[in-house]
């Protein structure tokens, strides 16, 4: 039956594709967003006019009686003039990760990835490989693929069937899902502290028909000892092991052992990670009907998800501009290292997400930054990043500066004066931040500045 959704700050990573699925499957969608208000995020509000999404102000006026099914981002805080039209017309309120939820719940086989990292390259991966190969299967994922346009990624499969989806965490909402096969990457202090993380995968964990776990990941490992869970990965014991062979500096290669047969990993993304992520999406892939010479086929023109670990360009002197969404302790490491193993010195900048999590961050970041730099590379806090509405502004990424002795940028500006200042030839820029959708323009004016 054709219905009517509006969908409440909907230019989200996690928001877009999923107005767009709906909206695909012969819906009627409208949206909005206050960054689109303010005349930002212009690429996500193109892509979102372009699947035929409508956009509507984003101060309640669009809100109107033949509204079926009232979706929000739980990124937004629940007082905002929609929220209160909604509740005030007693519009069906639906939480985004539950209406994910129920499409993956209800899909055959509905496929759910989670994990703290990398779940959104091993969700674009499993949308590459189902879109070249012709599977039929929708997936949805919160990157959007590498030159693909703003707004998260969907590959939209026909009709009402199989929904392969990255499963989210960081709004204890991981707990919803009861996929027909559920896969957990990783599992690390994120959002929350270790105890409230792991009690979320173990129900996720628990709910799932099939379940693969990374075997590298102890506390993933741990979730797999139950009947029919399967591990792979690197880790000793995988029931589907990956053999390394190379992990950088410019791809990622190696070999997946399953079923008796073996299939080529090889990616052009460096990094063990990597090469992990290509490995749970290559299974995936497999489970949705994939074969295994289309995965060998395709994994190496993989494209990359945005801002994972992503080049924007070089300059004539070999100065590299990668751009890349780590905002926790182990996702920084991740983009760190990597840079490390590629270049002789990195200018890494990071900017908070948020003030709830630079608070909850910054007593790891103080131990963990130090520990990571090598005497060569240079770090500088950018200042942490406001999105609006009634949140506790009570911290500076001046005080996290202050911490461990780096550089402070008070805005974007400043972060382009300060890499230009720094870099040399043959230097890695490393950029990192989520949530403010200025990012990835900024990485582009920090390489015009160079070039």
């Amino acid at each position: 039956m054709r219905t009517r959704y509006h969908f409440s700050g909907v230019g989200g990573a996690g928001m877009s594709p999923l107005a767009r699925l709906m909206r695909a499957r012969g819906h009627a969608v409208q949206g909005s967003d206050r960054a689109f208000d303010a005349g930002k995020n212009r690429e996500a509000a193109d892509t979102l006019r372009a699947a035929g999404v409508e956009l509507v102000p984003h101060d309640g006026s669009g809100i109107t009686g033949v509204i079926d099914h009232f979706v929000f981002s739980t990124a937004v805080e629940a007082e905002t003039p929609e929220m209160r039209a909604a509740r005030a017309r007693g519009l069906a309120m639906l939480a985004r990760p539950a209406l994910l939820a129920e499409l993956v719940d209800t899909g055959r086989p509905g496929v759910a990835v989670s994990g703290t990292s990398g779940k959104s390259t091993i969700t674009g991966m499993v949308a590459w490989l189902a879109r070249e190969s012709g599977a039929v299967a929708s997936v949805i994922g919160g990157a959007a693929l590498v030159g693909e346009g703003g707004g998260g990624c969907l590959v939209p499969g026909p009709g009402d069937g199989a929904v392969a989806a990255e499963a989210c965490e960081s709004d204890g909402t991981l707990v919803g899902y009861h996929p027909a096969l559920g896969l957990i990457h990783n599992v690390s202090r994120d959002h929350g502290e270790l105890d409230w993380v792991r009690a979320q995968f173990a129900t996720f964990a628990a709910q799932c028909g099939r379940l693969w776990v990374n075997a590298r990941c102890a506390e993933a490992s741990a979730l797999g000892r139950r009947p029919g869970a399967l591990s792979y990965g690197v880790g000793a014991g995988a029931d589907a092991p990956v053999t390394p062979r190379s992990l950088g500096p410019a791809r990622a290669t190696g070999v997946l052992r399953w079923r008796g047969s073996d299939v080529g990993l090889d990616v052009p993304q460096p990094g063990l990670h990597n090469l992990e992520n290509a490995a749970a999406a290559a299974l995936v892939g497999l489970e949705l009907g994939i074969r295994p010479a289309d995965v060998e086929r395709l994994l190496p023109r993989f494209p990359g998800v945005a801002r994972r670990f992503e080049t924007i360009g070089v300059t004539g002197t070999g100065i590299r501009i990668i751009d890349d969404f780590a905002h926790n302790g182990e996702k920084i490491r991740a983009a760190l290292t990597t840079a490390q193993a590629g270049a002789p010195r990195v200018v890494a900048v990071f900017q908070p997400h948020g003030f709830g999590p630079a608070r909850f961050l910054r007593g790891e970041l103080r131990e963990l930054i130090p520990s990571l730099l090598r005497p060569s590379d240079r770090f500088c806090y950018a200042e942490i990043f406001y999105a609006g509405g009634s949140v506790t502004r009570d911290l500076s990424s001046r005080d996290l500066a202050a911490d461990i002795g780096c550089a402070y940028a008070e805005d974007h500006a400043a972060v382009t004066r300060w890499v230009a200042g720094e870099a040399r030839p043959g230097d890695t820029i490393l950029l990192m931040g989520a949530r403010d959708p200025e990012l990835p323009r900024l990485a582009r004016r920090v390489l015009a500045a160079l070039g």
